[in-house]
C-alpha cells in the first residue's frame, strides 16, 4: 500500500471520531510514519493530556499522534481488517490525548468492543 493510500485510511479514522470529541482536539496534530521505535507499536500520543493542562498556560507546540504504517500492514488480514485496526489505533492515541492512562484506555477499548458486538449488524 502507498503511503498516500494509507494516509487516506488514517484520514477518514480521523473523521469517524464522534463530534463530540473532534470538536475538542485542539493544538493537536495527526502524523503517519512507516515504522515507530518499537516495531509492534501502532501509535503514539506524544503532549500533554488535557486533563494536566491550565487555562493560564502559554502557546504550546502542538501534541502529536502519530500512526505508523507497517505495523498496521503486517496485523492486517485484508483492506477491511486494516481500516478497522487503524480507528482503534486513532481511537486508542485520542484517549490519551484526553487524559485516559493505559489502563482506562484498554477497559474503554473493552466495552467498546462488547457494545460493537451487542449492536445489530445493520448498525455497524
Amino acid at each position: 500500500m502507498t503511503a498516500r493510500e494509507f494516509d487516506e485510511i488514517v484520514e477518514r479514522a480521523v473523521r469517524k471520531i464522534p463530534r463530540r470529541f473532534r470538536s475538542r482536539l485542539h493544538n493537536v496534530v495527526f502524523l503517519v510514519e512507516p515504522e515507530g521505535p518499537d516495531p509492534r507499536l501502532l501509535g503514539l500520543y506524544h503532549g500533554r493530556p488535557l486533563t494536566h493542562r491550565s487555562v493560564v498556560e502559554s502557546f504550546q507546540l502542538p501534541d502529536q499522534i502519530t500512526i505508523y504504517q507497517k505495523p498496521h500492514e503486517r496485523l492486517a488480514r485484508d483492506r477491511h481488517h486494516l481500516e478497522k485496526l487503524v480507528e482503534d489505533t486513532v481511537w486508542h492515541e485520542v484517549a490519551h490525548y484526553f487524559g485516559m492512562d493505559e489502563g482506562q484506555v484498554r477497559r474503554a477499548e473493552r466495552r467498546r468492543a462488547r457494545l460493537d458486538r451487542e449492536r445489530p449488524r445493520s448498525e455497524r
